[in-house]
């Protein structure tokens, strides 16, 4: 489904080079349950970017579904975000002005999906979550936990073909985590959603089928769970 080939990403700040991703190639199969695990500064935030079409590598190639991402335009790669791809970013990334029921049917909204579709899928989500007495709250009356999980249910909303987590369950406590990281499970096993986790929480690892570990912008073991 994913295809990185020997995919470099450098960033320069005056005079300081950082070679975030250091001629990587990956492959990622539909329907996976796989963590990207490594210290901060590893690439993890910056291979999800990349996946996305959010950056574009300055060597290598990327394929999404066969699509060759580095030579798509903005609009067409926008199009793929908007519908295959579902995103929780670490750092929320919630519409100030919008509650999080509004936050969480945007995706819908921009697809044309009816209000009563999207508001019954989004109270439903919501639900599951434990986060029903949130629907109406602005991102500035959450936690930032409550604003996690808000995030989530945004991502899970548009029932994307793959989900890209930066950190996800950064500002959860345990039980919350477990709930979401089950859930996650549910909906990877029932409708063949492909997660992509960046993170370094043992939870999310123990519960990954697959765990790629990266450190200073390079894969440095591939391991797969049975």
């Amino acid at each position: 489904m994913i295809e990185l080939q020997k995919v470099t990403k450098i960033y320069r700040s005056g005079e300081e080079i950082i070679t975030a991703l250091n001629n990587i190639s990956l492959e990622i199969k539909e329907g996976e349950f796989t963590a990207i695990a490594g210290p901060s500064g590893s690439g993890k935030t910056t291979l999800l970017n990349i996946i996305s079409g959010i950056e574009k590598p300055d060597q290598g190639d990327v394929f999404f579904d066969e699509l060759h991402l580095n030579r798509l335009n903005e609009e067409k790669l926008s199009d793929i975000r908007l519908r295959r791809i579902g995103f929780v970013f670490q750092a929320y990334n919630l519409i100030p002005t919008l509650t999080a029921r509004e936050n969480a049917e945007f995706i819908l909204f921009l697809r044309g999906v009816s209000e009563r579709v999207r508001r019954k899928k989004v109270e439903e989500i919501f639900e599951n979550l434990g986060i029903a007495h949130l629907l109406d709250r602005f991102p500035h009356q959450m936690s930032g936990g409550q604003q996690q999980r808000v995030a989530i249910a945004r991502a899970i909303a548009g029932e994307p073909d793959v989900i890209l987590a930066d950190e996800p369950t950064a500002n959860l406590d345990t039980e919350n985590a477990l709930a979401i990281i089950q859930m996650m499970k549910e909906i990877n096993r029932e409708r063949g959603t492909t997660f992509l986790f960046a993170t370094h929480d043992p939870l999310i690892m123990e519960n990954a089928r697959r765990i790629v570990h990266l450190r200073d912008g390079k894969v440095v073991r591939d391991e797969v769970r049975g």
